[in-house]
Formats: structure tokens, sequence, C-alpha cells
């Protein structure tokens, strides 16, 4: 199954294998399809601002032995890495208005076309957060619209980063609404650059207002096996992380060996 929109239905499987059962490790098709399942849902991220073009071939190289859903990469690098994984399935994800979300529609509207047009096959753009604090919810969900529209004129996705650190509880739920109205295809909890990352509490209040009609992202803080567990237990259908080859080898150290 095509891990890139899947829903929580198809989550429930991998995490009752995760457990370690062996009858559910069996069920999911064993322990390599369990660890390619979980990669699957990864996207593997690079974005500090220090990242070199070797850091991102590593990145790559990575991405495509492990069979991530997505190499996650600063605009300037989307052509490289397009071409780094060009003869896989790793999809190539580009941020747009990052890590702030403080520029203007028509720029991270042409930011994401430009990354489109370079090989991205997903988005990651950043909601003006002043907006929301300013109660300017229909600016927000024309921003969002706008590279949303973008996106999928590319047959490309969009996932749209609250950076929920910085948003009430109300804040969190319109947002996720105007999210859903604009057509995105993801919330995302953060940028990674923000005061938090991800937690379970906020990955459940997002998956409870956009319930099927989007995926959910939790990215920020994910460094191991558990804290994937949590999220997606939480509802996230993908994670965000810079530690992915790191919770695959702790995933496949933790399967019994009878169980290879």
């Amino acid at each position: 199954m095509s891990l890139h929109r899947a829903t929580p239905e198809q989550i429930q499987p991998i995490l009752r294998a995760l457990s370690g059962e062996s009858a559910a490790i069996a069920a999911a098709g064993g322990s390599e399809k369990l660890a390619a399942a979980v990669a699957g849902l990864i996207d593997h991220t690079l974005l500090k601002p220090e990242a070199s073009e070797d850091d991102i071939r590593r990145l790559c190289a990575e991405g495509v032995r492990h069979s991530f859903a997505t190499v996650v990469v600063n605009p300037i690098y989307t052509a490289l890495a397009a071409e780094c994984v060009r003869s896989s399935a790793v999809r190539v994800c580009a941020v747009a208005g990052f890590p702030l979300g403080a520029t203007p529609t028509e720029a991270k509207r042409f930011e994401a076309q430009l990354a489109l047009q370079a090989g991205a096959a997903e988005v990651d753009m950043v909601i003006c957060v002043g907006a929301v604090k300013s109660g300017k919810y229909q600016l927000v969900e024309s921003d969002v619209a706008a590279v949303v529209n973008a996106c999928h004129a590319a047959a490309a996705l969009c996932k749209v980063i609250l950076e929920t650190a910085l948003l009430t509880t109300e804040e969190k739920k319109r947002v996720c609404q105007v999210c859903v109205a604009a057509g995105a295809d993801f919330v995302k909890t953060s940028t990674g650059f923000g005061p938090s990352g991800a937690t379970p509490e906020d990955v459940a209040l997002m998956r409870a207002v956009v319930g099927t009609r989007a995926g959910v992202k939790a990215a920020g803080g994910i460094r191991t096996l558990g804290d994937v567990e949590k999220m997606l237990a939480a509802g996230a259908t993908r994670i965000g992380s810079s530690s992915g080859v790191r919770i695959l080898e702790e995933l496949r150290g933790r399967i019994p060996s009878a169980s290879r």
C-alpha cells in the first residue's frame, strides 16, 4: 500500500506490530516489511542552515537506502536532491516560507512553484502565525490556499506547518479547520525551529479536528522509536525527523531474532 497519504486505519497494523509480538509482526508481513512500512511514514529531514551539498547527498543516499517517504530539504537544494533520488521511489519535499511563515503569500507561492519545477513532489509551508494572533483567519486561509493550489496544479502534496508551540488550543483548532477548507493534504505540528516540537496531545487534537479529511504530520523532537509510536498512536500518519536512520536501527534491534 502507498503510505504517502496513509489513513489512521492503515497505521493500526503497524502499531500492533511495533509491540514486538511475533503474531503481529507476521500479520504485518514480517520484520523487514514492518521496517519498510515504518520507513515509508518518515520524512527524512535536513533543514539546518549550514547543511552542505555533501550533507544533502548523504541525506539522499540514506533516503534511498532505507526507502523513506521523502527527503526534506531547503529550496536551494531541491534540484540536487531530485537528481540524487531520481532512480528511486523516494520523493523530494521542499519547504516554503520556512521557518517563520512571515513572508507574503505571493513569495510563498512562487517559492513553492520554483521547488516544484526543480523536482519537489511535496511542499511543507509555514502559516503566518502573526495573522493567526491577529485573528485574520481569512488571510491565513488564502495564504494556505495559494500554496495548496500551486502544489495540486503540479500533482504534488502540500503540508501546512502550524508551529503549535506558539498557538493556543483554540487557535490550533481554528487553523486546522482553515487548512482543511483550503484543501491542504496534511497539517503539521512544527518546524523544528520553534520553542518546542510535536506532542501527542497536539497530534490528537489536530486529528480530532481534521478527521479523515487530511493527514497529520508530527515533526520536531522525534528522535526515538518510542517517540514515533506515541505520535502514530495519537493519530499521526507521517513523521518528520532527522533521526530516521537511528529509529530504524532501534526497530531492527527490538525485533526478536526469531521473527526476522
